[in-house]
């Protein structure tokens, strides 16, 4: 696994021995950050960070900040140990928790995100609760935007309230990419 733009590009992000995780393919990143282009000088969030491959690869195409939330704690030491191979410790946060508790943990600190981006396992209906608690939590940037990756077979519309709406969506294989804002106010006459 390899960042694959910016300042690190071509640099190897290294994975604990015996890891089992899905970490985002690179035509699926790719793809993502040609959507999201630009993301110099945003705050990112990387939601179920596994080894924290697109949190580093925010950072490397030049994110002021990104913060990784990841519970499994050998993963964890390998987002710190990336950060530091790569110089950007000064601008990366790791924080040791599952998704909701590190989401309510940031949301009472006032953070606010310009891009959030969330990889929950597969096919274990993890979206419902992820996109209640980042709803509730207020950790969107005022033009911020949610990103799922998720298998084809879910579907997280209907997990949709009126706080955010699907603005795109992107298949690649089994993966999908949605990408969510909120809902645009119209004026009151």
């Amino acid at each position: 696994m390899r960042i694959i733009g910016g300042e690190a590009r071509g640099r190897s992000i290294r994975l604990p021995v015996g890891c089992r995780i899905r970490p985002t393919a690179d035509r699926v990143k790719e793809s993502l950050f040609n959507i999201l282009n630009p993301v110099e000088g945003t705050y990112f969030l990387d939601i179920y960070a596994g080894c924290g491959n697109v949190g580093l690869e925010a950072l490397s195409r030049g994110a002021r900040g990104s913060v990784f939330v990841e519970r499994d704690l050998r993963l964890v030491e390998a987002i710190r140990e990336n950060l530091r191979l790569l110089g950007f410790e000064g601008r990366g946060e790791v924080i040791a928790a599952g998704a909701e508790q590190g989401i309510r943990r940031l949301g009472k600190r006032g953070e606010r995100f310009d891009i959030l981006f969330a990889d929950p396992p597969y096919d274990e209906d993890f979206l419902p609760e992820i996109l209640m608690c980042l709803e509730g939590a207020g950790l969107m940037a005022e033009n911020g935007i949610v990103v799922l990756q998720h298998s084809i077979r879910e579907d997280p519309k209907k997990s949709l309230t009126q706080t955010l709406v699907m603005t795109d969506q992107r298949r690649y294989g089994d993966t999908l990419l949605s990408f969510l804002k909120k809902p645009i106010e119209e004026p009151s006459l």
